[in-house]
């Protein structure tokens, strides 16, 4: 495939509501970062995981490239502010999960589109899903307490439940945005916390603010596009 042609089919489905949406909030975050004097990293991870999580959300497979650039940006926050889970889980497993997820998504293209072919999980999966939720999240909790984290509770919840959106993502099923509503609304907790008490990152916080908001929206999305594909089978 031609890049122009990649490019076209990357850039379709954009809605002018979605467009000016996209261009406030980072206009917002350039402003924020400017007069509150953000860190580089955190203004790099905000844009490049907006991004991704956008893309990601319209089911093209050119949001890893910017995963890839925002996931590494974070590394390097989680690690100045002590959050081992995220740290880890960043480093360990998004950035690997999501070379991964390059491929397999390319296996699962619409041809006219470019988008990927979204799934739900059946009774069964979702099922096996809550379980591995709440007792890896109870296992990552005491483990980070052991490492002395500096919010155990929500970083040990949000660390393993992103290791099951992630999984999620890869294999393109609905079922992530559930789990990422969960992520990003505790996560967005955890870093205001981290601001009133002296960290600088600002633009992290509008971040995890608008991937809320994101998971929800593309929830709705996708749940239209899997209900139509049902019903004309």
């Amino acid at each position: 495939m031609k890049i122009t042609e990649f490019l076209k089919k990357e850039l379709q489905g954009w809605q002018s509501y979605e467009i000016t949406g996209l261009v406030t909030v980072f206009v917002i975050i350039g402003i924020n970062a400017f007069i509150l004097k953000d860190s580089f990293a955190a203004v790099v991870n905000a844009v490049c995981g907006i991004l991704y999580t956008i893309i990601a959300g319209k089911g093209k497979i050119s949001c890893y490239f910017f995963g890839l650039t925002g996931s590494t940006s974070y590394v390097y926050l989680a690690f100045m502010n002590t959050l081992w889970g995220n740290m880890c889980l960043y480093l360990l497993y998004y950035i690997p999960m999501q070379i991964l997820g390059i491929f397999r998504w390319k296996k699962h293209l619409k041809k006219e589109s470019g988008d990927i072919i979204k799934i739900r999980l059946n009774a069964g999966e979702r099922c096996k899903l809550v379980l591995a939720g709440i007792l890896g999240s109870i296992i990552s909790i005491i483990i980070l307490s052991y490492l002395n984290d500096k919010s155990p509770l929500i970083d040990g919840i949000t660390t393993f439940l992103s290791i099951l959106g992630m999984y999620l993502t890869v294999r393109r099923a609905i079922e992530q945005w559930i789990i990422w509503m969960i992520v990003n609304g505790l996560s967005f907790i955890m870093w205001v916390n981290l601001i009133i008490n002296g960290t600088k990152a600002y633009s992290t916080v509008i971040m995890w603010g608008v991937y809320f908001i994101l998971a929800i929206y593309f929830y709705r999305q996708w749940k239209k596009e899997i209900d139509k594909a049902d019903k004309n089978l």
